[in-house]
């Protein structure tokens, strides 16, 4: 009997036409004799529907194509159950992946979406809501505000609205940081609760995380005038820099005097003024490279 697959699209991430990707992965199901399951997301119930898919057919593993938010969706729908995820990385922000070191050449990624091994890494859960990659609140969470408001997708959209957000810098907010560790207060620009190390652009934000260590970072910008996003955004972040603070724990609570923009994995959650931070230990079996997994 075939073992099913449930193959989860989201048809407008990345702005990538999908139709391609979804043949090469049925091609790839029936070479090794699986049954797939086809779902493609409409913004409407999709995790319900996807819970209801699980139900009825008990798939051996999800492949989803998408990008973080896509996962993170995935992720929450499959929270109760036990298993694996196979990412083929097709969004705007696939930084997940990029952590994880996947390739980019598809048929690379097939085969080990369907067939590697996982590791169980953690998540976070932040007022509630989970996140798998990396959150912030303030300025880059302004950015992602503006790039989903904008008609220019992809890198160069990207672009466009750092330089229009950074014109229109807000003062910097006062963040007061309390955990099993002195507490923190300080001016900041932006603070980002990190499960891993790089943004989907490949620059490291977090040179200390390990997605599976039972801890998450917590990244304070006190300063983030053009110099310091330059040397962000060309790989050069001066972790020993005094405008930069990391902190490492399984728990924190942030408080801001002003409402500030948050996002969780490149989508938007509007203004917050309070965060309460939790690490939730390996949520989510994920397939990676082979040589990525750790020695038992």
């Amino acid at each position: 009997m075939k073992k099913n697959i449930l193959f989860v699209v989201n048809p407008i991430s990345g702005d990538i036409d999908k139709s391609a990707l979804i043949e090469s992965v049925s091609q790839f199901a029936a070479k090794e004799n699986l049954n797939i399951i086809v779902y493609t997301t409409t913004g409407e119930n999709d995790i319900q529907n996807i819970k209801d898919l699980y139900t009825n057919y008990k798939p051996a593993r999800i492949i989803v194509a998408g990008g973080d938010g896509t996962i993170k969706m995935v992720a929450e729908a499959m929270e109760k159950e036990d298993v694996i995820l196979g990412i083929l990385p097709a969004g705007s922000a696939n930084g997940l992946a990029v952590d994880l070191n996947l390739p980019t050449i598809v048929e690379e990624n097939l085969s080990i979406a369907f067939l590697n091994d996982y590791l169980a890494i953690d998540m976070i859960s932040i007022n509630g809501k989970k996140s798998i990659h990396l959150s912030d609140i303030g300025l880059n969470a302004a950015l992602v505000k503006n790039y989903e408001s904008s008609s220019v997708r992809g890198m160069w959209g990207y672009a466009l609205q750092t330089v229009s957000t950074l014109m229109e810098l807000d003062d910097p907010f006062i963040a007061t940081i309390t955990g099993d560790f002195p507490t923190i207060v300080s001016e900041a620009r932006m603070v980002v609760i990190a499960n891993s190390q790089k943004y989907g652009t490949g620059v490291t934000i977090n040179p200390h995380g390990v997605m599976n260590d039972g801890k998450f970072e917590l990244v304070v910008l006190k300063n983030m005038d053009l110099l310091l996003l330059g040397k962000i955004i060309t790989g050069n972040m001066p972790f020993n820099d005094e405008d930069v603070a990391i902190i490492s724990t399984n728990k924190a609570q942030i408080s801001l005097n002003v409402p500030a923009d948050f996002q969780i994995d490149g989508e938007y959650c509007g203004k917050e003024t309070k965060l309460n931070i939790e690490i939730l230990k390996g949520q989510m079996k994920v397939a990676i490279p082979y040589s990525d997994i750790p020695a038992i």
